[in-house]
């Protein structure tokens, strides 16, 4: 999944390398606190998991069982996104051993600054050596290599990230951009995600982020609905996209089985 015609999984290791290299990438997304499912998910050969960490029922206790679960295939490297851009909740998030973070609701270049210096330690970041329990078994203990490991991503999706983007995109030391396209759509009038009559406002949008990125040769990403959707984003000049969620497709298996069943 990492580069086109090419089938094989790199693994882990030299995620956030690839990333900022702007590599083709394909992941998957957890919302469930279910250890056993994500370690299924995690050994499919998606190139990254990410584990919700601001919505749904996955709480930081929940996070460090994630990783252990991802970590336990070796196929895939794990991210988290934190509820916000504090520096604590990203050091618990990093010291789980995750290979990188998802920030949301990232307004200014001010706040994109803040998380990139939470995922670096001195003397780029603040990011505390003290505690790095399983951070240090998955990514060693000097703390320029472990920040060469580190991907820092903050999320694209209001009405303030958008009249920021250039200043946000060009962040020292970020790694990528990411939209959320239901909030973002939210932000550009849609009654609901997938509002036809906000669709033209989201995709002006989105063209704007992935060239504000590939102009300061950042990685750019996005969430979608499903495996199609995220082949046509990745044709549009996305660089990575995230596939659905365990939740969303748990639901779906399972309401078209009864439907089947029912039909029979």
């Amino acid at each position: 999944m990492s580069t086109p015609g090419t089938t094989a999984t790199p693994g882990p290791a030299g995620f956030a390398r690839r990333l900022r290299e702007r590599e083709r990438l394909v992941g998957y997304w957890i919302a469930c606190d279910n250890p056993a499912g994500t370690e299924r998910i995690a050994g499919l050969g998606y190139d990254y998991v990410g584990v919700d960490g601001q919505h749904g029922v996955m709480h930081q206790p929940g996070w460090q069982t994630a990783m252990l679960a991802i970590d336990s295939r070796g196929r895939s490297a794990g991210l988290i996104r934190v509820p916000s851009a504090d520096p604590v909740a990203i050091g618990v998030a990093l010291d789980t051993g995750a290979r990188g973070v998802v920030v949301p609701m990232v307004d200014t270049a001010d706040q994109a600054l803040t998380a990139v210096r939470a995922c670096r330690h001195h003397p780029a970041g603040t990011r505390s050596l003290a505690g790095p329990v399983r951070g240090e078994l998955r990514l060693g203990s000097v703390p320029a290599e472990i920040d060469d490991e580190t991907a820092c991503i903050v999320m694209i999706e209001t009405a303030a990230a958008l009249e920021n983007l250039e200043a946000i995109c060009a962040t020292p030391g970020l790694d990528a951009v990411y939209v959320g396209p239901a909030d973002l759509s939210a932000a550009l009038g849609a009654r609901y995600f997938g509002d036809p009559s906000a669709a033209g406002d989201l995709e002006a949008a989105l063209k704007r982020v992935t060239a504000a990125a590939a102009r300061r040769g950042i990685a750019c990403g996005i969430h979608c609905l499903d495996g199609q959707s995220a082949a046509v984003r990745l044709s549009e000049g996305f660089t990575f996209a995230t596939v659905s969620s365990d939740i969303t497709h748990l639901q779906q298996i399972a309401a078209a089985h009864l439907a089947a069943a029912n039909a029979a």
